[in-house]
């Protein structure tokens, strides 16, 4: 219990130290989201653009290309195999970068489990974000899936695992 409380008070850490986000992170789920993130990363040409799982590298490179990203801002990243897993595989790399607020871009729909999700993970390592959501017309995911998905994110916390192995269609 005491390391939850140490999630609040790193996020505020964080968010005093860098009030202003200093990376974008798009969490994969179809091209609009890299579309989007392209023409948002326009309006932010300082910085570094990370994708977690999202389309073929050769459609997303395309994509970036085409809004003038130069290639050295994108980092395209394929270790994630679900939501819990596109925080826990990065968060070192934007520790070991100083990285301490990130814009965080998904589908509405998405972005309640997500927000979740990044609270504990990126939270507990000193990392606060602002979301940004892309307008869907999809229904909010289920309570379940986020309570799961928290439950997924303590796990990590507490033991450097995320429990994606336990079971096949965990997205």
């Amino acid at each position: 219990m005491v390391l939850l409380s140490v999630i609040p008070l790193r996020i505020a850490i964080a968010s005093y130290q860098a009030p202003y986000p200093q990376a974008i992170l798009t969490l994969g789920g179809g091209s609009n989201r890299e579309k989007f993130t392209a023409q948002f990363a326009q309006q932010h040409p300082t910085l570094d653009i990370w994708v977690s799982s999202g389309i073929a590298p050769k459609l997303a490179q395309n994509i970036f290309h085409d809004a003038d990203i130069p290639k050295s801002r994108l980092h395209l990243d394929y270790r994630a195999v679900d939501t819990v897993t596109n925080f826990t595989s990065l968060v070192f790399e934007f520790k070991q970068r100083h990285i301490q607020h990130l814009y965080l871009i998904t589908s509405d729909f998405h972005m309640p489990r997500a927000a979740s999700i990044a609270i504990l993970v990126l939270g507990s390592q000193g990392i606060t974000f602002t979301s940004i959501s892309i307008p869907s017309k999809q229904p909010r995911e289920s309570t379940v899936h986020i309570l799961r998905d928290i439950g997924r994110s303590f796990f990590w916390i507490v033991s450097g695992r995320t429990g994606a192995s336990l079971h096949p269609n965990i997205n």
